[in-house]
Order: structure tokens, then C-alpha cells, then sequence
């Protein structure tokens, strides 16, 4: 069957085939139309034969020398070609015969038969099988044999001459066998020269795409196919050339892409370090300066303006402090306790802290929590970390009043279930090619921050094994949507804030 998994193997047999049907069918229409040639010939032949017999014996018989017609009878039975002459009478009884031991006798029913079916011509078989066109001559009596036989037109008798065609079979059978010779010769010699040809301009050069092809995915891009003329098959050397271009050319840019995000991550982990290392340094220093401050403010009066000053450094302080501790959060994260977790019911915990901001005036908070949700594996403190960041980003985006809308859904994709949040704002929106850049580290937008919020949020949510996107729309707001893949039963107690999960929410885990 490897024959058959070939291309060139299947056009070649497909072409074999066509071949055949179409000369064969030529070659049975010319074979018949020989044969009826053939037996054309022969019968008028025999017409011929069966006019000049009648001739003959008809002088014979106005002179009454019936002798003189069975002679001439039994010499024309000489001619190979000449099975027999009879003549019979109209019931069917043979009064003369080239084979002398047929006069007295019946005529053959074939060939009664015919007389009685007015029928003058038939091909048939003798006995021994032997192929003949028989043909008959009615004979009837004009003026000159009105005195021995009666009236003008009466059938004195039936002249009957079988012609034999075993001779034309024969040629017919040797003509049919050259013919057929030949023709399988010239279907051999062209199937040899369609193999050739599609060999010589198919076979190769698909072979050789196919050697190229195997060592493109072994990884050598070097590889080429020559030039040659731009046939079917040239054009598509030419675009195999071509992709393998395009794909050397994307390797090597993926290669400088992932060499320069290998080197970016090198420097931001230095800067991980570094800024972890500083953070430690700077926070204990500003922890005394704030205390300090702290103290000294409590020395002045509440209308001293000293106070005022005091209170102005303790808020830069606080700010710094924040910047610290982000920093190192950033550096080194911690690592999370895993827990199962309602989402639900830690949405609204974060959104009771957040509505304490102060920029919460004049929002609008809308709770579209799908109930029964799956519990979650994850840390709760670090995911409402990420929650409250999101919220507050939210609602600094609305300074001038909105609503935050906190959807949550149960989705499935990837094999497997999630939760879904969705924390949308009708703020201002966020730009195009800002959004690429807000999960950057120490990338912000605002005149205050690190620039590490967002970036923390969702290491914090890698971490938890959730994912985290942003949609925008200048005009149109922004929403921030998580994902966090639905917790699997666990071996033992599974607990919930420190409570042991009662077991009918085992199977929402």
C-alpha cells in the first residue's frame, strides 16, 4: 500500500487508466467496425457469387439440362470459401445440391426457416461451428418457362448459398491481436514516458521540498531550495524559500527580543535587590524620624505655626514610609498561607475599607455578585491587598464623583473552572499605549506613587494562581478583571477563616 501513499505513483496509475479506457474504447468501436467491414465484404462476395450461379443454372434449365445444373452445382462447391448450394422446391425438398447426398432430402430448418420468414440474408453457425452468411434467391418462371412450370412468376424453386467467414474471423482475430499488441505496447511506452516526465519535473523537486522541509523543523533555517523555472512548482520552491526567510528572520528578532527581556529582568532583579536592601536601611531611620517628629510637634501649642510645619513633615514621612515598604514588598514579597475563600464575602469586607477613603464621596457602589460561587485556594489578606489597590485606583479616577461596579461570575476555559472579577470605574479611562505600560514597575501616570501598585497586584495574583487584564476606553472608563482558578477538594479539614467547612461546601470546592 506504499505505492499508494505516492503522488507521482497515483497521477502515474490515474493516467494508466485513462489511457486504457480511452484506446480500448477506440479499440473496440475500430474492431467493430472492421468486422462489419469484414462481413460486408463477404456478403457481397457471396451476393456475387449467388448472381453468377443463378445465371448459370437458370440458362441450364430453359434448355432442360437439369444434369448440366447439378454439374455446375457440385463445381462451384470447389471454392473453399463456399460451404454449400442447394436448390429446394417451396416445400423445402432439395431437387439439386453441390453435395450430391443431399438431393431428395429436407432442406435445413435454418434455412426453410428464412424462405417461410421471406427473409433472404442471415449470419449463423453451423453445427460444427463453423461462422456463414446464408443467402437466398427465389427462382421464378417467366415467359420462357411458362410451358414446363405455368403461370409467369410462380417459385419454381429456392436457390440457397452458405458462405462460409471462418476466413474473415480468422483475419478479423489476427488483426484484433495486433491490434491489442500494439496498443499495449504504446500504453507501455507512454506510461514509461508520463512516469519519466513527472519524475523528471514533479518527483524530484517535491522530494527535495520534503528533504527541506524535514530539516526546517529539525531547526536548520539555512537551508534553500535552487532556482529553476518558475512553473507551478518553481513558485512554490519560491515561497518555500520565502517563509523560511520570514521564519529566520522572526527567530532572530524573538532571539534579540528574549536576550533584551532576559537582560531587562537581570536589571529589574538587581533593582529588586537593591531596592530591598535599601528599604531596610531607610525604614528603621525614617520609623525614629517620624517618632521624633511626633515628639517635637507635642512641645509647640495648636496655634503654634511650627505645629503646622511639624505636621507637614510627618505626612512626607508617611510618604516616604510608604515608598519603603512598597519597595520591599516589591523585592520580596511574601509568600502566601492558602486558605479557602469565599469571594463574595471578601469583596464585601474590601469594599467597607475602601468606602472609608476619602476620595469615596459621591460614589456610587454597585454589587453584581453571582451567589453560590465556588470557593477559591488562595490568601485572602494578599488577594484583598490587590482588590483594595484596584478599588482605590478606581475611585482616584473618579474625583468628580461615579460609580464602581464589582461583578463577580463563574467561568470555565483552559480545562478547568474559574472566578471571575471584574472591578470597572467610570473615570476619564485610561490611554492605549498607558495601558501597555501600568503593570511596568515604578511606571505611573499620577503625580504621586511609586508606580509599583499595580505591579505588586499582580505578583500578589500570580502568586495566588489567578491572571489579571485591563480594558479601556478614553472616555469610557476602565475595567480591571481577575481570574482565580476555583479550589480542589483537599485531603482533610478544609477550613475558611479558621472554620471548618461544613461538608455540604466540600463539593462547591
Amino acid at each position: 500500500m506504499k505505492l499508494f501513499n505516492s503522488l507521482i505513483s497515483r497521477i502515474i496509475l490515474l493516467n494508466a487508466l485513462l489511457l486504457i479506457l480511452g484506446v480500448g474504447s477506440f479499440a473496440v468501436y475500430h474492431l467493430q467496425r472492421e468486422r462489419d467491414q469484414l462481413i460486408e465484404v463477404s456478403r457481397q462476395n457471396a451476393q456475387l457469387l449467388l448472381n453468377t450461379i443463378e445465371s448459370s443454372i437458370f440458362h441450364s434449365m430453359c434448355v432442360g439440362s437439369s444434369a448440366n445444373v447439378q454439374a455446375i452445382l457440385e463445381k462451384v462447391s470447389a471454392s473453399p470459401e463456399l460451404v454449400g448450394v442447394q436448390i429446394f422446391s417451396p416445400d423445402g425438398i432439395i431437387s439439386h445440391s453441390s453435395h450430391a447426398e443431399d438431393l431428395g432430402k429436407k432442406i435445413s430448418q435454418h434455412s426453410y426457416e428464412l424462405y417461410l420468414q421471406q427473409r433472404k440474408e442471415d449470419v449463423y453457425e453451423t453445427a460444427d461451428g463453423t461462422p456463414v452468411i446464408s443467402l437466398l434467391q427465389p427462382i421464378e418462371a417467366d415467359k420462357r418457362c411458362v410451358e414446363c412450370h405455368g403461370a409467369d412468376g410462380k417459385v419454381i424453386g429456392i436457390l440457397n448459398l452458405d458462405f462460409s467467414l471462418a476466413s474473415m474471423y480468422d483475419q478479423l482475430n489476427k488483426t484484433s491481436r495486433n491490434f491489442i499488441v500494439s496498443t499495449l505496447i504504446n500504453l507501455l511506452i507512454l506510461t514509461l514516458g508520463i512516469a519519466l516526465i513527472l519524475s523528471r519535473l514533479l518527483r524530484k523537486p517535491l522530494q527535495q521540498i520534503a528533504r527541506g522541509m524535514r530539516r526546517v523543523e529539525a531547526g536548520d533555517l539555512s537551508v534553500r531550495m535552487p532556482a529553476r523555472v518558475p512553473d507551478e512548482v518553481g513558485q512554490l520552491m519560491h515561497g518555500f524559500n520565502s517563509m523560511v526567510s520570514t521564519l529566520e528572520q522572526t527567530q532572530a528578532e524573538l532571539q534579540q527580543c528574549h536576550y533584551q527581556q532576559m537582560e531587562r529582568a537581570e536589571r529589574l532583579a538587581s533593582v529588586g535587590e537593591m531596592a530591598a536592601g535599601l528599604a531596610h536601611e531607610i525604614k528603621n531611620p525614617l520609623a525614629g524620624i517620624g517618632g521624633a517628629i511626633d515628639v517635637l510637634a507635642d512641645d509647640y501649642a495648636a496655634d503654634d505655626p511650627r505645629r503646622e510645619v511639624m505636621s507637614q513633615i510627618q505626612k512626607q514621612v508617611k510618604r516616604l514610609n510608604k515608598t519603603v515598604t512598597d519597595l520591599l514588598y516589591f523585592g520580596k514579597p511574601g509568600e502566601p498561607e492558602f486558605t479557602y475563600v469565599d469571594i463574595n464575602r471578601l469583596i464585601k469586607q474590601t469594599q467597607l475599607f475602601a468606602s472609608q477613603h476619602p476620595e469615596a464621596k459621591n460614589i456610587d457602589w454597585v454589587e453584581e455578585l453571582t451567589p453560590d460561587l465556588p470557593l477559591v485556594w488562595g490568601d485572602p489578606k494578599q488577594l484583598q491587598q490587590v482588590l483594595l489597590n484596584i478599588m482605590i485606583n478606581g475611585l482616584q479616577a473618579m474625583r468628580d464623583g461615579g460609580a464602581l461596579t464589582v461583578q463577580t461570575d463563574h467561568v470555565c476555559h483552559d480545562g478547568r473552572d474559574w472566578i471571575r472579577i471584574a472591578v470597572r470605574d467610570t473615570g476619564p479611562g485610561i490611554a492605549e499605549d498607558q495601558v501597555e505600560n501600568i503593570f511596568t514597575p515604578f511606571y505611573t501616570s499620577k503625580t504621586e506613587g511609586t508606580g509599583l501598585g499595580l505591579p505588586i497586584c499582580r505578583q500578589l495574583l500570580h502568586g495566588n494562581g489567578g491572571t489579571m487584564w485591563v480594558e479601556s476606553e478614553i472616555g469610557h472608563g476602565a475595567c480591571f478583571t481577575l481570574e482565580l482558578p476555583v479550589a480542589e477538594p483537599q485531603e482533610g479539614a478544609l477550613m475558611l477563616n479558621g472554620t471548618k467547612l461544613p461538608e455540604g461546601n466540600k463539593g462547591k470546592s
